[in-house]
């Protein structure tokens, strides 16, 4: 073989392997997302809005942050969810600033794939809202049972208990509580 077809050979496998973890990458999202949207989902309403989205999800991914609302709130975690050490450590607990949110044009993309296979629905017009289908809430409620989105799936609980806010006042609360999570210049990590 020569140097150049191993060249190709190894460049080939490289993407293939990227490809490989991006879509890993975005499953995790998706399922995570879901689970967000399944447990604000009611037989009236389902989650209003990108920004509720974005700020909720927010406070999913990053428990160090959660935390401290809720100890504001003088409400705590229920035993067995509180983040981990590991979690305190963890890359997800580091966050970078962004305009909308930790990975605001991402979102076009996983909901567009959550719809595409009949998970969510959402409408459109002044107020986005977003809903599980019945398909969806099969597949929210089977994620939920698993042992690796168990504790992802009791966090939503807490989120619908303790911050079933508007999207604007989520906001509100995130800059007024977590100043130093958002008094930084874009793209600068927290």
């Amino acid at each position: 073989m020569s140097n150049a077809s191993e060249r190709l050979a190894s460049e080939t496998r490289i993407k293939v392997q990227a490809r490989s973890e991006e879509r890993r990458e975005a499953h995790y999202h998706e399922a995570r997302v879901l689970l967000l949207i399944g447990r604000f989902t009611t037989a009236r309403t389902g989650l209003a809005g990108l920004t509720k989205l974005a700020k909720l999800d927010f406070l999913l991914r990053y428990p160090a942050m959660l935390e401290r609302l809720l100890d504001e709130n003088g409400s705590g975690w229920p035993r067995g969810t509180e983040p981990t050490a590991a979690e305190r450590r963890a890359v997800e607990s580091r966050m970078t600033r962004y305009k909308y949110g930790p990975w605001d044009q991402r979102y076009y993309s996983i909901l567009g794939s959550l719809a595409a296979r009949d998970l969510i629905t959402y409408t459109g017009g002044d107020q986005t809202e977003f809903r599980v289908t019945a398909r969806g809430a099969e597949a929210a409620a089977a994620l939920s049972e698993t042992p690796d989105w168990v504790l992802v799936s009791q966090r939503t609980a807490l989120l619908k208990k303790h911050f079933d806010k508007s999207g604007s006042a989520l906001k509100n609360l995130i800059y007024e509580r977590l100043p130093d999570a958002v008094d930084r210049p874009w793209r600068t990590e927290i």
